[in-house]
This record gives structure tokens, sequence and C-alpha cells, in this order.
């Protein structure tokens, strides 16, 4: 299951966020491996980990948006 959003918490930084959940069946290793994919083919850096009670691990992926500026 996987939700992006868009936020700007400092003024000219742009971020674009992915959150991922993954069931308490997945070994941790298998975790890592999908998360570094993610981070080396889509630019994406670890925000935030939780894990919850019944184990599920809630993952907050985050990326720079980076604006085209227009010459003249």
């Amino acid at each position: 299951m996987s939700q992006r959003d868009r936020r700007a918490p400092r003024s000219g930084v742009e971020w674009e966020f992915d959150k991922v959940s993954f069931d308490r069946e997945w070994p941790r290793g298998v975790v890592a491996k999908l998360l570094v994919e993610r981070a080396e083919h889509g630019g994406w850096e670890l925000d935030r980990v939780r894990i919850g009670n019944d184990g599920i691990r809630r993952v907050v992926l985050r990326r720079k948006i980076i604006r085209a500026v227009r010459t003249a």
C-alpha cells in the first residue's frame, strides 16, 4: 500500500512523500532490500519508520521536488 502527498516544510524546498506499509510476515532483510531499491532507483530517502503493536511497519519516504526554472 502506497500513498503520496506533497509538502513544503521550509521555504524553497519542496518534498514529495510516499507512505508504504509492510505486514509483519515480511522479514526485516527483505524490507531493507526493497527500501534500498527505491532509494537507489527512485531517489527516495528514509524519513520515518514506525512499527505498530500489530507488527506492521509504516514507512515514510521522501524526495526533493526539483522545479525547472525557465530562462528567457
